[in-house]
């Protein structure tokens, strides 16, 4: 269906129900004139469509963002799937409509991020770093919490930044017994591991922010490279994250990495240090999913 066709059934006498399947505030910046909305993203999207008919057979329309976005045909498939017996995609959605310069109603905004500027705290509370360690047959896994951190930037271009771990933060969540719980922190604290009597503190110092061109939205959108030092020791470490704001007050951002902990001079149980290690053997590489929140100064 083109966009003159769709013109055309919406200006005859039985003309269909229209309904676009975008959040409120896209309907609100932009739609077709005469749309209904009905959002498929969310589990009530239902409930929406019974507020708009309960006519199984009526003649419905679903349209959508238009290309590179599947909404109006899951949209299709989910009222098929419930018994609409007449429903129809718009596939090229609101930017064949725009593109055929036939008329959009609305505020005419789309929304959109806000450009990131200032120095953000970090929130050490909401904040936290997940860690699982393991071996082959095992895996241990628990928390590690920010000291500080703080953020600068400009225009979402990083000026600044250096977050610190307080390394005697770490917590096992998924052993119940409390002395072996116990145990294990004891064992994560010594020099076999990370030696938290003499470096308390773990640090790491952004040096860049590369925006990733090949990214959607939920996926990594920026390669973060810095240095990050744990037992005393530097290395340069890169990873992807994912970094969003909604206010330009609040910034959150995740990524997920795996260090090598026998880079930072914790070589306990390693097999590429030691032999005849058996039941004693650690993987080498630790697994980090990071989730930061931070706001911005006043």
């Amino acid at each position: 269906m083109t966009a003159h066709e769709l013109q055309n059934l919406l200006s005859s006498a039985d003309a269909p129900l229209l309904v676009q399947v975008l959040p409120e505030e896209v309907f609100a910046a932009q739609r077709i004139s005469g749309s209904k909305q009905a959002c498929v993203y969310e589990v009530a999207f239902f409930d929406q469509i019974a507020a708009l008919t309960t006519d199984k057979a009526r003649a419905i329309i679903v349209y959508g963002a238009g290309s590179g976005s599947l909404d109006a045909q899951v949209a299709a498939q989910k009222l098929a799937a419930a018994g609409f017996t007449n429903v129809t995609a718009f596939d090229g959605g609101l930017e064949a409509w725009s593109a055929a310069g036939l008329p959009i109603e609305g505020e005419g905004t789309l929304p959109a991020a806000p450009l990131l500027s200032g120095t953000f705290s970090a929130d050490t509370e909401q904040s936290l770093i997940r860690w699982t360690g393991r071996n082959l047959f095992n895996h241990h896994s628990g928390i590690v919490r920010l000291a500080d951190g703080e953020i600068t930037l400009r225009g979402n271009a990083l000026v600044a930044a250096r977050f610190r771990i307080a390394m005697n933060s770490i917590a096992c969540e998924d052993i119940s017994d409390s002395a072996m719980n116990q145990m294990l922190i004891a064992h994560l604290h010594s020099d076999d591991f990370f030696d938290v009597a003499h470096h308390p503190v773990a640090e790491f110092v952004a040096e860049s922010i590369t925006p990733l061109a090949t990214c959607t939205d939920g996926t990594p959108n920026y390669l973060l490279r810095g240095q990050f030092t744990l037992r005393g020791i530097t290395r340069d470490i890169e990873f992807p994250i994912l970094a969003a704001t909604a206010d330009g007050k609040r910034l959150t951002a995740q990524g997920v990495l795996d260090l090598d902990r026998t880079q930072f001079g914790s070589v306990y149980g390693s097999g590429r240090i030691f032999r005849f290690l058996g039941k004693h053997i650690v993987n080498d590489h630790i697994h980090l999913h990071i989730k930061l929140h931070a706001d911005l100064n006043s």
